[in-house]
C-alpha cells in the first residue's frame, strides 16, 4: 500500500469505515481528497491521522459539524414531533436531512426553535391533524419522558404523558415514512404497558404490524458520551425501517472519548452570547461553598448542611448515600445535564468556581453549537432556557445517529461523485 496517497477503498480499509462513509466525509469537506488526471480520487495519509487526531480530540461542540451535503429537492425529508429547541432537528439538518414540519407545544421551545430552526407548529400533539402534515421520509419523535424518568415518579403509560406515543403512531400510520426514530429515557425499557408487557416490546410490535407493511424496528440503550457528546447520558433509541426497503438499521460503533472531558469545553470567550448563569439559593450557596473539585454534599461539614440534607446524612443507609450537589472535575466527563439545573438533580456545579454552569456551559455540554441563540435577558428565560437546553436531544449524537441513517437508508448503492 502506497502510504502517501491512498484510494477511497484504501481509505475506508484504514479506518475500518465504508467507503460510503468515506465518499460522504470527503463530499461534507471533512476529510480533503484531490483527483488525478483518471477522475480517481485520492487522499493523502497525513490528511487521514489528521482526521484521526481531529475525531479523538476535538472539542466537543456542535461547531466541529460540517456543512451537510447538498441534495437539493431530493434531500431526505424530515417530520419532526415533540421537538423541543431544536437539538435532535439540528444534528439531523447537519446530516443532510429537510425538516418540512416540526411541532412541539412548549411556549420556551418554540422560541428558540423559531431563531434557530425555522418555523414550528405549536399545537397540542393531540389537536395536530395528520392530513396537515406534509409526507416525509423519516419521522424523529422524543416523546415525554417523564413518565418513564428515573428522576421522576415512574407512573409509565398511567400518566397521560406517557400514551403520546401513541399520537405518534396515528401519525407513523397516515405518513408511513421510510424510517422512524423515536429517543427516550433508559426508564422506558424498565416499563410496563397497561396489560403488564415490557413497553419497549409493545413499541415494537406496534410498528412492526403498522399497517400491514410494518418496520424492521431495533432499539439501544446508548450512552451519549460513546458518540462524541461530553456528558453520560443514557437514553435509549428506537431506529424503525419501512419493512417494504428490505434494511435493518445498524447502530454505529461506538467513538473514542478523548478530548470528552470539561477541561475541553469550559473555555468560552468573552464575546459568546448566553454565557450567564442562574444564581444559587444562598442556603445552596452555603453548601456548594465547601465541595472540592471532584467532590460533592458529602464533603460539606455537617454544621453547614441544610436540614433535610442533616436528616439524610443522619441515615445515610436508609437514603442509599445518594449524590446530590456532585461538582465534577475538569478532568471527568459531566453527568447528565437535567431541565431543573438543580444541584440535586445533576451536577450543574462549575468545577472551581462556586457557581452553576451558565446557560451557554451547559449547551455546549449538550453539544449545541456556540451560534446556537437562546433567549437569556430576564431571570425567568434564564430557568427557562436550562429547562429547553436538559431537555433536548445532544446536537452531535442527533448527528452520528442521522449519518449513519442517511449512510445505510438513503445512501446505500447511491454514487456521490
Amino acid at each position: 500500500m502506497n502510504l502517501e496517497l491512498l484510494t477511497v477503498a484504501q481509505t475506508a480499509s484504514y479506518l475500518q469505515l465504508s467507503e460510503k462513509t468515506i465518499r460522504r466525509l470527503i463530499t461534507n469537506g471533512i476529510l480533503p481528497a484531490s483527483k488525478l488526471g483518471n477522475r480517481s480520487l485520492r487522499i493523502r495519509f497525513c490528511d487521514i491521522e489528521d482526521y484521526i487526531k481531529s475525531k479523538s480530540n476535538r472539542t466537543v461542540i456542535a461547531s466541529t459539524l460540517h456543512t451537510p451535503k447538498k441534495f437539493g429537492d431530493s434531500s431526505p425529508k424530515l417530520i419532526s414531533l415533540f421537538a423541543g429547541c431544536g437539538g435532535m432537528d439540528y444534528g439531523f439538518k447537519k446530516a443532510g436531512f429537510n425538516i418540512v414540519w416540526a411541532n412541539d407545544f412548549d411556549s420556551d421551545a418554540q422560541a428558540i426553535y423559531k431563531l434557530n430552526l425555522g418555523e414550528i407548529d405549536p399545537n397540542n400533539i393531540l389537536s395536530v391533524n395528520e392530513d396537515d402534515i406534509p409526507n416525509g421520509d423519516i419521522l424523529t419523535a422524543g416523546f415525554p419522558c417523564q413518565p418513564f424518568s428515573n428522576a421522576g415518579n415512574r407512573k409509565g403509560v398511567h400518566d397521560s404523558r406517557g400514551m403520546l406515543y401513541k399520537e405518534c403512531l396515528r401519525i407513523i400510520k397516515k405518513k408511513m415514512p421510510k424510517v422512524i426514530v423515536f429517543e427516550n429515557v433508559k426508564g422506558l425499557l424498565s416499563s410496563k404497558y397497561i396489560d403488564g408487557r415490557n413497553l419497549a416490546d409493545v413499541i415494537v410490535e406496534d410498528l412492526s404490524v403498522m399497517n400491514g407493511i410494518g418496520y424492521n424496528v431495533v432499539y439501544q440503550l446508548l450512552n451519549a458520551a460513546d458518540y462524541g457528546v461530553p456528558q453520560n447520558r443514557q437514553r435509549v433509541l428506537f431506529v424503525g425501517v419501512r419493512k417494504d426497503l428490505n434494511k435493518t438499521f445498524i447502530f454505529p460503533a461506538k467513538m473514542s472519548r478523548e478530548g470528552l472531558t470539561l477541561k475541553n469545553i469550559l473555555t468560552i470567550p468573552e464575546d459568546i452570547d448566553n454565557n450567564v448563569a442562574w444564581p444559587f439559593s444562598p442556603q445552596a450557596l452555603e453548601m456548594v461553598k465547601f465541595i472540592p473539585e471532584g467532590g460533592s454534599w458529602k464533603d460539606v461539614p455537617y454544621e453547614h448542611l441544610a436540614p433535610r440534607f442533616k436528616k439524610i446524612r443522619d441515615n445515610m443507609k436508609k437514603y442509599h448515600s445518594p449524590k446530590f450537589y456532585r461538582r465534577f472535575s475538569r478532568d471527568e466527563i459531566s453527568g447528565t445535564i437535567t431541565a431543573s439545573a438543580q444541584p440535586e438533580n445533576c451536577g450543574i456545579i462549575h468545577p472551581t468556581e462556586n457557581r452553576r454552569f451558565t446557560v451557554r456551559e451547559v449547551a455546549r455540554i449538550q453539544t449545541f453549537p456556540d451560534s446556537y441563540k437562546f433567549i437569556t435577558d430576564t431571570t425567568r428565560n434564564i430557568t427557562a432556557m436550562y429547562k429547553v437546553i436538559g431537555n433536548a436531544v445532544p446536537v452531535i449524537l442527533a448527528y452520528n445517529i442521522a449519518s449513519a441513517i442517511m449512510d445505510q437508508i438513503f445512501l446505500e448503492g447511491e454514487s456521490i461523485f
